[in-house]
């Protein structure tokens, strides 16, 4: 009696270990392995000069080739809201590389938006043109409309503007957020939206997080104009950053 019930024990163990071989055979007990990025740009540069950028993204050990997107997001201090978005060559080693120049002098903020096996990541640095920090404070004192602010350390934000926003319509409102390179999960977006056309009323909309570090609204637009949208970020931490954009709804 003891050998059939060592037998059956037997029989069972292999069983499970048979069956635990088939999941991962099939794929569903698959290791997430962080998306890193190395992001390396140019600190410091005269005007016109040529300012490199180069992003070597990696997965785990794996030099990755094929990345679905990267794009590099470049704007001057206090003026997110006028980025530009320029595309890269992908060198096939790893890395991928674009060139830009400045017309002024200032501070302006170089990140790159990484999309590769699943995962988001967008690493920022900072770049100097000239006298720098002195003539950007002069460029920015006749602009009232600076919306972007000293950020907690390691925070970093990227608003997914509507590109048709239309009236009647639902747009969606994307953020991707982030801290230390990481996804910031589990916090509190909402975003606030104002606009002449509402008069004085604020519309307060609280978005989801539709996947790590993806907060996600949705909301109709009764009537065209320009209107700003101002992000609020909040956790349980203690963090608190807001940033404000503006989209066109047609």
């Amino acid at each position: 009696m003891k050998k059939r019930f060592k037998m059956l024990g037997m029989l069972i163990a292999l069983g499970v270990l048979a069956a635990c071989g088939k999941e991962a055979d099939d794929g569903s007990a698959v290791e997430v392995l962080p998306l890193e990025v190395d992001l390396t740009v140019t600190e410091q540069a005269e005007v016109g000069e040529t300012v490199k950028m180069e992003a070597l993204v990696t997965y785990g050990n794996e030099k990755v080739s094929d990345a679905d997107k990267v794009v590099y997001e470049v704007w001057e201090e206090g003026k997110k809201d006028d980025s530009v978005m320029i595309d890269s060559v992908n060198e096939k080693d790893g890395t991928y590389t674009a060139e830009t120049s400045f017309e002024h002098d200032g501070l302006f903020h170089i990140q790159v938006h990484v999309d590769a096996k699943n995962l988001h990541t967008m690493p920022v640095k900072q770049v100097t043109i000239g006298e720098g920090a002195h003539a950007e404070s002069e460029h920015a004192a006749g602009d009232e409309h600076g919306h972007d602010h000293g950020h907690a350390d390691g925070f970093a934000l990227h608003f997914v503007k509507p590109e048709h926003a239309t009236v009647g319509e639902e747009t969606e409102l994307m953020t991707h957020l982030q801290i230390d390179g990481q996804p910031l999960e589990k916090a509190e977006v909402r975003y606030e939206v104002s606009s002449d056309v509402l008069g004085e009323k604020h519309l307060w909309i609280d978005a989801a997080e539709t996947e790590a570090g993806e907060y996600v609204a949705v909301h109709p637009f009764e009537e065209a104009g320009t209107y700003t949208v101002k992000i609020h970020v909040k956790n349980a931490e203690g963090l608190h950053e807001h940033e404000e954009f503006t989209i066109e709804v047609k």
